[in-house]
Formats: structure tokens, sequence, C-alpha cells
């Protein structure tokens, strides 16, 4: 891995800090941004992420698919709905997920070109 350049002399350019200062979100928003970037680091979430992805689909049917317990899923689905990366429907006695909103596919979609595009 190469290493990070650095500067060979010291100079604040004041100019430039202070348009990236301006436009910085608050505190909280970026905490925000964090604590939803912490979701996504999470291999079964993204399992899960993926297959909602692809098609609406209930609890029964995800833990089939990635070989997992009903109660595991359950879990993990919580922690998505929380973060508002997953809705829910109920259809009679059968709860379906999906992605939120297009929203959540950009991010998924986004992450997966820069991954490839690094290999």
């Amino acid at each position: 891995m190469k290493d990070i350049e650095s500067c060979e002399q010291t100079v604040i350019h004041e100019d430039i800090i202070d348009s990236v200062r301006k436009n910085m979100p608050d505190e909280e928003v970026l905490y925000d941004l964090a604590e939803l970037f912490k979701v996504f680091g999470d291999s079964t979430r993204v399992k899960i992420l993926w297959a909602l992805g692809e098609s609406e689909m209930c609890v029964c049917d995800i833990a089939a698919l990635l070989n997992m317990t009903q109660s595991a899923i359950s879990h993990q689905l919580r922690i998505l709905k929380q973060a508002r990366l997953v809705k829910n429907r109920r259809g009679g006695k059968v709860v379906y997920y999906s992605l939120d909103d297009d929203h959540v596919r950009s991010i998924f979609d986004q992450g997966l070109i820069h991954i490839k595009e690094v290999k």
C-alpha cells in the first residue's frame, strides 16, 4: 500500500477552510449519517438488502434464502427498519418486506459500483 503524501510545508488555506466549514452539515446530521453507514457494516444485513432489492420477501423466504433462522432474520430486519432502509406490509397472515425507497437502492448500487471499480 502506498504511503499517504503529506505537505512539505505548512500553509493554511483559510479561504478553502472557510468555504468547507460554511457548507459542512451540522454535527447531528453527520452523526446520523455515520449511524446509517454502520447499518451497512454487517454482511447479513447487506445480503438482506440485496435480496429485497430483487424482490419483496417475507421473513420465511429470507431465512430460507440465507440459511438462517427466522429469529435471526427478524432481528436484522428490525435494525434495517429502524434505520428506515426497509418497510413492511401485511398480506393476510404474512408480513412482506421491501426496500424503503429508491434511495436505499441508490446507496447500495453506488457502493457496488465503487467496490467493483477498485478491484
